[in-house]
């Protein structure tokens, strides 16, 4: 597929399922604005995909910040004329703990990335999306949004929350040639998992990291959402646990 003279925005681009995604949809055309706390790490892949001659805008961006993701999706229609897509990628699951030794602030903290991030982005991109027409809206999501997990009250919380968000944009604005659609991938093969088996509270902890797909097949999953085969998934998780949607994201069956 090509996604020549489409804006993709990705949040958590610095490293893992955000920078596979970048990396992946600049390879297909897009022009890719990257979008992560850390600038030198985004900059630092720009200035790569640039090098290989892609399109590429670095913003640093907190998403816990309203204002800032309003800048970021600003600043992208600046630079490339368009918000076509958005993938609300950054997330975070430390510090991994059992409520009764969880810290108020650090839960705070995972729900203003986890959840306000989300909203934060659709709510900047989606006014921008219906002026000009329609776009993507791709939100990471995750089998802990129905499935409860030891030590990940708060990651599995707000990835429900999220599911639901998902469903609720969908309903509001899919007339408006607004497609939103969450993206479950399984466990990937990133630095969450190391903090995961460092925690030893549940059986994902125990998991090896060659038992987790790579950032790259998820990147092929978000490129598929992109295209006109996703209709069927608008308002839900696609997930690529199933046999299907592997198939459908040109990934090896497992």
């Amino acid at each position: 597929m090509s996604l020549s003279g489409k804006t993709v925005i990705i949040t958590g681009a610095s490293r893992g399922i955000g920078e596979a995604t970048a990396r992946h949809l600049a390879g297909l055309g897009a022009s890719v604005v990257l979008a992560a706390r850390g600038g030198d790490a985004i900059r630092k892949i720009a200035d790569e995909i640039e090098a290989e001659g892609g399109a590429a805008l670095a913003e640093p961006c907190d998403v816990a910040q309203w204002g800032e993701v309003e800048a970021l999706i600003s600043k992208a229609q600046d630079r490339f004329g368009s918000v076509d897509v958005l993938v609300n990628n950054a997330g975070v699951i430390e510090p991994i703990a059992r409520l009764d030794d969880s810290d108020p602030a650090d839960w705070a903290r995972v729900v203003d990335i986890n959840l306000m991030g989300v909203y934060h982005g659709l709510r900047a991109a989606i006014p921008v999306m219906k002026a000009q027409g329609g776009g993507t809206v791709i939100n990471i999501s995750s089998g802990a949004a129905t499935g409860a997990l030891e030590g990940w009250s708060h990651y599995c919380a707000t990835k429900a929350a999220v599911l639901s968000l998902t469903r609720c944009a969908d309903k509001e604005f899919r007339a408006d040639g607004i497609r939103v659609v969450g993206l479950s991938p399984g466990t990937v093969a990133t630095e969450m998992q190391v903090q995961i088996k460092a925690s030893g509270l549940n059986p994902v902890s125990q998991l090896e990291l060659s038992d987790h797909i790579p950032p790259d097949w998820v990147a092929k999953g978000i490129a598929f959402l992109c295209g006109d085969g996703a209709e069927q998934f608008l308002g839900t998780d696609f997930s690529l646990k199933t046999e299907e949607g592997r198939r459908l994201a040109g990934l090896p069956q497992a």
